[in-house]
């Protein structure tokens, strides 16, 4: 077989238009022939005369360049997804009003119910689906601060609609998504509306529960601006192994995430067959779902009946973790009996017959 020489007419495609799975891949290495293959863990304290703290290094900077390309924006990395919350705070004036929806992460919350004890947060909180509650709250709001999917019980908002009616205020507030469930492969929230988005890279971009470290993405420079120098001021700089970590950890992001949201659409729908469960949430795609049984102690009964399924807190590794959030501090107003569940890459029938046999 002969080959013929050129492309035979086709239009190769430009990098602008490969898919964010292959982004995920490709963004952030080093260029040029000569240069390694992955950007090398950078361990220094200082860069010539500049502490690495207020410029980064070349581990940081890759990792930021790939996380950018994925949502659209500006990346700057944390030591952990909480310092995010905190350096998004401190891009207003106090005291700042900020809508949150009732069913979100403990974390946020708990930032959240720190600043209203000092008087510097004024929290609104509105049910995830409650769009009409949303676009009041955004004629008083500076920030509105959604999770879609939430946490734990994956509820959803409906960003677009929400960004869409806070765009018309006379003095339209802030909007943040937390995209941790979701992944940028799930949605790009800036593509959406979104002003800032916000990431705990701990859970499925790094993927295999051994780092702490967070994202913010904005496609505001000035926002950027600031955020980064609330990172430097607040100390809330990552790790050079965490960064090098979250970066490898992204690379395999678009497998991980498919293998796992395949598995997980068909744990929620064998879940929702079975008498013993009551309810289950499973917003169609992506590796997280919850599901509730009768009350409490069944609840427990089911996680100490799991043989597989780790029964742990934290979530979005290889592994599959299952946790009843109401047992945790600050989320008593979770229903007692449900359960959060991270589908991670074992084989799905396992999975599906470790819950079986605990239910």
């Amino acid at each position: 077989m002969r080959f013929g020489s050129g492309n035979g007419g086709r239009h190769c495609p430009l990098e602008s238009q490969w898919s964010a799975r292959t982004r995920a891949v490709v963004a952030g290495r080093p260029a040029g022939d000569t240069e390694p293959m992955n950007v090398p863990i950078v361990a220094a304290s200082s860069l010539g005369l500049g502490y690495s703290r207020e410029d980064g290094t070349a581990t940081w900077a890759a990792l930021e360049e790939a996380i950018g390309e994925l949502e659209g924006g500006t990346a700057t990395a944390f030591a952990s997804g909480i310092a995010t919350v905190s350096a998004v705070l401190d891009q207003f004036s106090v005291p700042v009003t900020v809508a949150v929806p009732v069913d979100s992460y403990a974390g946020t919350r708990g930032v959240l119910e720190h600043g209203e004890r000092t008087g510097r947060v004024r929290t609104v909180r509105i049910a995830p689906e409650d769009t009409g509650a949303w676009i009041a709250a955004s004629a008083e709001a500076d920030l509105l601060w959604l999770e879609s999917p939430t946490n734990p019980s994956l509820r959803l908002v409906d960003i677009t609609a929400v960004a869409n009616a806070a765009a018309t205020q006379e003095r339209p507030p802030k909007i943040v998504v937390d995209n941790t469930f979701a992944t940028p492969l799930g949605q790009q929230p800036l593509a959406l509306g979104a002003d800032i988005v916000v990431h705990s890279a701990t859970k499925f971009i790094g993927g295999h529960s051994d780092l702490l470290l967070g994202l913010t993405v904005t496609a505001d420079e000035t926002l950027a601006a600031g955020l980064r120098d609330a990172r430097t001021r607040g100390g809330a700089t990552p790790g050079a192994l965490e960064a090098w970590l979250a970066l490898r950890g992204l690379r395999t992001l678009a497998v991980r995430y498919a293998e796992a949201s395949q598995t997980a659409t068909l744990l929620a729908r064998r879940l929702s067959e079975h008498p013993a469960v009551t309810v289950v949430r499973y917003p169609g795609s992506g590796a997280m779902l919850a599901f509730e049984v009768a009350d409490a102690e069944s609840a427990d009964r089911l996680c100490a009946g799991l043989r597989l399924i780790r029964h742990a807190t934290s979530l979005g590794g290889v592994e599959s973790t299952i946790e009843r959030r109401a047992a945790r501090a600050g989320d008593a107003h979770v229903p007692g009996g449900l359960l959060r569940l991270s589908v991670g890459l074992e084989d799905p029938e396992d999975l599906w017959r470790d819950l079986d046999c605990a239910l």
